[in-house]
């Protein structure tokens, strides 16, 4: 029988070599990566899922204003900048406090209320400082100023309101009685003289009934209409005079204020 005996594999350095050349070597091959499958990419989609509940959230704006070292918190509804507050909204509020602030109250309200009656009355003393009337009621116009007739020396200086004798005379408008008392053909005159200077002439009437020096509001009775002086009947003269001066329309002044006769 005859026996077999295996090859031994011969080390590279036990390999024969040829004469004035190398033994040549086999390049390595690369193994290549496996292509992934579905089931690989549902995998690693499933992974990712937990990776990102679990990944760390970035800071939003409000974060960055308390890492600026403005702490915002809330406190039962109540926000506090500074986050140093323990006010607690939801607890009564100190019957001692609460009495304290509706007296404080009652008391601004009582003082906003004074002003607003102080301001409301100033406001009303100027506006009646300022108000012009009509003297008389029941007349009718008979002689306007400017006119001319035998009756005048020169023409008509004022505005004449012709009505029954004892009708009542009010002041047309504030100011200070500086005259009354007969004045030739003016009869029973009385001059009340406004802030201004401006003079104005109430004549002829039956009777006088304020003194020199009385001060006079718009509609104040002053005096009652009559026939005294140069006159035909009973009325009422009036003249306007600015500063004392000469005369001008009392038609013109009245409309000024807002009357019109």
């Amino acid at each position: 029988m005859s026996s077999y005996t295996p090859k031994r594999r011969l080390d590279a350095s036990e390999a024969p070599r040829t004469a004035g050349k190398r033994a040549a070597v086999r390049p390595r091959r690369r193994r290549r990566r496996p292509r992934p499958t579905p089931a690989m990419v549902g995998a690693l989609a499933l992974v990712a899922a937990g990776i990102g509940a679990g990944a760390p959230s970035f800071p939003t704006g409000s974060d960055t204003l308390a890492s600026s070292g403005q702490a915002i918190s809330s406190t039962a509804g109540v926000v506090d900048i500074d986050g140093d507050s323990d006010v607690d909204i939801s607890e009564p509020l100190d019957p001692q406090a609460l009495e304290e602030q509706t007296a404080t109250q009652a008391e601004q309200v009582m003082q906003a209320q004074a002003d607003l009656t102080e301001r409301a009355q100033a406001a009303a003393a100027e506006l009646e400082s300022n108000q012009w009337v009509l003297p008389v009621t029941g007349y009718r116009l008979s002689a306007r100023f400017g006119q001319s007739s035998s009756m005048w020396s020169s023409s008509h200086t004022g505005l004449d309101l012709a009505g029954p004798s004892g009708s009542t005379i009010v002041s047309m408008t504030a100011g200070t009685v500086t005259e009354a008392g007969y004045d030739g053909a003016y009869g029973n005159k009385t001059v009340v003289t406004l802030e201004d200077g401006t003079e104005i002439w109430y004549a002829h009437q039956s009777r006088i009934a304020v003194s020199a020096g009385d001060t006079v509001d718009p509609g104040e009775e002053i005096g009652y209409t009559g026939a005294t002086g140069n006159v035909t009947g009973p009325h009422l003269h009036v003249e306007v005079r600015p500063g004392g001066g000469e005369p001008v329309d009392p038609l013109g002044a009245l409309a000024e204020h807002g009357v019109n006769p």
